[in-house]
């Protein structure tokens, strides 16, 4: 049976194919929901194409500044690729290409987009032989490479689209969850805090007191999104566990989430382990005057940084057209 599945797939194979996605930003903890949830959002998003070549392996090729490792053994997409093709039962190659809009060490799921918009990719190439849930399983060996531990905040919404919920990792349990509209709002700081750095940090034993109080806040926040209560989704968005101390790791924190919810924020935090920030709001004048509050603050502190204001997005990893052939380019 191994052996026929085999024969179809090199069969299959159009060395000509090109598959071109675009892998969006994601928010991972959704402030209380530490390594449990996440969202994605439409802005901004990496680009990438892949496609099959002759010789067995994977070919990694930069097409931007940051200058990241080539190794697939050291490149969080070759590491996501390299646990997908352990499942193949034929050894193929694939030659990726990788465009990067989302700075590594962002806190906007900078290694979740490459890991999973690759598996995603090469899955088209494969005629969908995964399941998303597949997909979430091999991409969070990048997650793994990146900050020495499987998790898929970022990874699902990212594959998925929308808010998820992360009930299990082993075995692996995603909740997909509905939203009412929410608008986003990310300041991105012009430093970069590293994962495995701002998981090191935190403390490993905790209050019972303070847990109680987090489960309440991420049941009040999942209450709140399914129910489209966005008062209950602005009182859940508190985390007295993780915030706290990572929280001194970026500069004016403090100052934007206060003067972000004195212009209306729903409320908002971290963005994964930072430096990146998020506010949720009703509207987009709302979320316009928050990205001004994050300005100016930034501008004071006299620190460079992005923002976008934007919305979730719930598609998760977009193909931008369907497979094509390279002749036809050319």
């Amino acid at each position: 049976m191994e052996n026929k599945l085999a024969i179809n797939i090199l069969y299959e194979m159009d060395f000509s194919a090109i598959v071109k996605v675009q892998a969006p930003a994601t928010v991972a903890n959704m402030v209380c929901g530490f390594d449990v949830l996440g969202f994605a959002v439409n802005e901004p998003y990496d680009q990438m194409q892949i496609r099959f070549k002759e010789t067995p392996g994977i070919t990694i090729v930069n097409d931007d500044e940051y200058n990241l490792p080539t190794d697939p053994e050291q490149n969080v997409a070759g590491a996501a690729l390299l646990a997908m093709m352990d499942e193949l039962p034929t050894n193929i190659g694939f030659e990726l290409t990788i465009k990067k809009n989302i700075k590594p060490g962002s806190g906007v799921g900078s290694s979740a987009a490459s890991s999973a918009g690759a598996v995603a990719a090469a899955n088209r190439l494969l005629q969908n032989r995964f399941s998303k849930e597949d997909l979430v399983r091999f991409a969070m060996n990048g997650e793994k490479l990146a900050s020495g531990v499987k998790h898929a905040d970022n990874i699902a919404p990212c594959i998925y689209g929308g808010v998820t919920l992360i009930r299990s990792i082993f075995p692996l349990d995603i909740v997909a969850l509905t939203a009412p509209p929410l608008f986003v709002t990310i300041v991105h700081p012009q430093i970069e805090v590293r994962t495995s750095d701002a998981r090191s940090i935190l403390q490993q034993k905790v209050l019972l007191k303070e847990a109680i109080r987090q489960w309440g806040n991420i049941a009040g926040l999942v209450a709140g999104l399914l129910q489209a209560d966005y008062a209950l989704i602005g009182r859940s968005l508190e985390d007295v566990l993780i915030e706290p101390i990572r929280s001194i790791l970026i500069p004016g924190f403090d100052q934007v989430k206060q003067q972000s919810k004195e212009a209306g924020a729903l409320g908002g935090g971290i963005s994964g382990s930072g430096p990146s920030i998020f506010m949720l709001s009703e509207t987009e004048a709302t979320a316009k005057k928050v990205e001004a509050v994050m300005h100016q603050i930034y501008e004071g502190l006299g620190l460079d940084h992005h923002t976008y204001v934007t919305t979730i997005n719930h598609n998760g990893v977009r193909f931008m057209d369907s497979i094509t052939s390279q002749a036809s380019e050319q």
